[in-house]
């Protein structure tokens, strides 16, 4: 009967033995194929592009590139070289990420690193500038452009703080290189002179150069016409009148479907009368004086004549308004818009119904109504398509790009006048690619909260783990057991 019980439980430890073993085996099994599969995904994950694997969550988004961009880089069909002059191991790390997005984009991209230490004379083949780490050179053929690391991350200031800001524009710098190195003819802006215009504030003559747009300063005194090569003519704070025979080739060249873009606005001697006769063959009419804003909604700074105008849906304008952009319009005239046969007129920012014009102009001695202002409402910016092609950009202020005004708009008045340059001259895929905040968001916490933080992280998760991994072993041994 001893022999049959011990046999019995013999067996029975026997057939536990044997599952323990086929659970283990099973375990392990299970566990080489997880490891396998991890394994080959891992491989698998390796050889993907970056644009696939990695994810951009900065709130301005500084790893990624726009939609602008990849139509550019996706219509060449030339092939683009671009030289990144940095010393080993001090290759920054966003300029790298955005290189190497720029070459997975495109099989005509080719980026090659050029260390200065090795190839010491190779960047001034390019430039006379110092060259510091990080530093581009675009190539294609002959034609190259270099890219400075200040031109990559940008300083301004802050006028609402008098503190600096920083932007990186690595993006807008490469695409635009790109598209300059591959074009072979390039937009040509004409700027009058010979009337005592301002000189091109440096923000937008360098925006310019950026779009890859040539600019040529000629005057209309010496010629008989207007260049034919002129893609548009840009007349900026004029300080006196134009003659009528200027405006006689102004005219003849819009109504051959000429392009022009004007700021000009209230002078402190005399009038513009030539100039704003420009408008009259369109219905538009310049009313005397300085406009004055009504409604404390429409203008900023506590002073009436530096105004918030309303923008209005347009290809100029419509960026602008999805972001939730404002202009700011200083020292304008107000322009009324009649009725034409000539054209279609389309007013891009208006003032509110409360506004009027101050007849006394710089004289003004108050902000109030005064007998002889002129009733608003008014247009301080206006569109023209002229019936035979012809069109004109019309900003009735020489002030609206100035740096106090264009800063306090956040580039917004810059945008601005951008948009309305490129709508002239048409689209290009390069512009309007704005630079990105480098702000950053701290997360700030007390001394007691960080204490807590630390002893949870550090003490009691862990310590909560090998109790729970404890009793989960604990009821194993026991349920076993209980089988045997």
């Amino acid at each position: 009967m001893k022999q049959l019980l011990s046999k019995s439980k013999s067996e029975k430890q026997n057939t536990t033995n044997q599952i323990a073993l086929k659970g283990g085996s099973y375990s392990l099994t299970i566990t080489v194929v997880v490891l396998a599969i991890l394994i080959v995904v891992n491989i698998m994950a390796s050889v993907l592009p970056e644009t696939l694997t990695k994810l951009d969550i900065s709130s301005s988004k500084l790893y990624s590139i726009t939609s602008n961009t990849k139509v550019v880089v996706n219509a060449l069909e030339k092939d683009v070289t671009i030289y990144w002059v940095v010393q080993t191991d001090e290759e920054d790390s966003v300029v790298e990420n955005l290189l190497l997005k720029y070459e997975s984009l495109s099989d005509h991209i080719k980026v090659i690193k050029k260390n200065p230490d090795t190839y010491p004379t190779f960047a001034s083949q390019y430039t006379d500038e110092t060259v510091t780490n990080n530093s581009l050179i675009v190539e294609c053929g002959e034609k190259y452009r270099y890219i400075s690391y200040s031109d990559i991350y940008l300083t301004d200031v802050d006028y609402t703080t008098y503190s600096y800001v920083y932007s990186f524009d690595g993006e807008g710098a490469i695409t635009s290189a790109i598209d300059y190195v591959v074009s072979e003819d390039l937009p040509q802006i004409y700027t009058l002179e010979g009337h005592g215009e301002s000189e091109l504030p440096s923000a937008l003559s360098e925006q310019i150069e950026k779009e890859n747009m040539e600019l040529t300063s000629f005057s209309l005194l010496n010629v008989d016409e207007i260049p034919e090569d002129a893609d548009c003519i840009l007349i900026y704070a004029p300080s006196s009148d134009i003659s009528t025979e200027e405006k006689d080739l102004l005219t003849d060249y819009i109504a051959a479907g000429g392009k022009l873009l004007v700021f000009a606005g209230p002078i402190e001697d005399g009038t513009l009368e030539n100039l704003y006769s420009l408008l009259a063959d369109y219905g538009v009419t310049a009313a005397e004086g300085i406009v004055v804003e009504g409604n404390r909604s429409y203008y900023t700074f506590q002073s009436p004549y530096i105004m918030l105008p309303q923008l209005n849906s347009h290809n100029i304008t419509d960026s602008l308004i999805e972001s939730n952009y404002y202009v700011i319009m200083p020292i304008a005239y107000g322009l009324t818009v009649g009725s034409t046969s000539q054209g279609t007129v389309t007013e891009l920012l208006t003032t509110s119904e409360e506004a009027f014009s101050k007849i006394a102009g710089y004289a003004l001695t108050t902000y109030e109504k005064e007998e002889g202002d002129i009733d608003g409402p008014f247009s301080t910016a206006v569109s023209i398509e002229d019936n035979n092609g012809g069109q004109i950009v019309w900003i009735s202020s020489s002030s609206f790009l100035e740096e106090l005004y264009n800063a306090y708009s956040s580039g917004a008045n810059l945008d601005f006048a951008m948009n309305a340059l490129s709508s002239l001259i048409g689209e290009s895929e390069a512009v309007a690619i704005r630079s990105k905040a480098l702000g950053y968001n701290y997360l700030t916490i007390s001394s007691s909260t960080s204490s807590m933080l630390q002893t949870v992280m550090i003490g009691v998760l862990p310590l909560t783990f090998v109790v729970l991994g404890i009793c989960v072993i604990v009821i194993r041994r026991k349920k076993r057991n209980e089988q045997v």
